[in-house]
């Protein structure tokens, strides 16, 4: 699949260009298994984005979808909310993630 332009960090240039399949298409690439819950967490993070226009922080992300944010930090094995949003076609986060 040809992915749209991405940014030297891997984040489209472009969020309309987003879609599921882009989504999971460019964490193929990054090679990063995204599981069910990883999509779950995905997603959510979009949701939170349409309502709030931010990529939120991580403390707020887990309480968001009612998980525990040392688990979430342990399942992406990095500053989660980077790959969330990437793989979600959403803004690079800012601040401390």
């Amino acid at each position: 699949m040809d992915l749209p332009e991405r940014d030297g960090d891997g984040y489209l240039r472009d969020m309309n260009d987003w879609t599921p399949e882009i989504g999971r298409a460019m964490a193929e690439r990054d090679e990063i298994d995204l599981d069910d819950l990883k999509w779950e967490q995905i997603m959510k993070a979009r949701e939170y984005f349409e309502e709030n226009s931010t990529v939120p922080p991580i403390r707020k992300f887990a309480k968001y979808i009612g998980q525990d944010q040392k688990a979430i930090f342990k399942m992406w094995m990095t500053g989660p909310m980077k790959p969330i949003s990437k793989y979600g076609g959403l803004p690079k986060p800012t601040g401390c993630v």
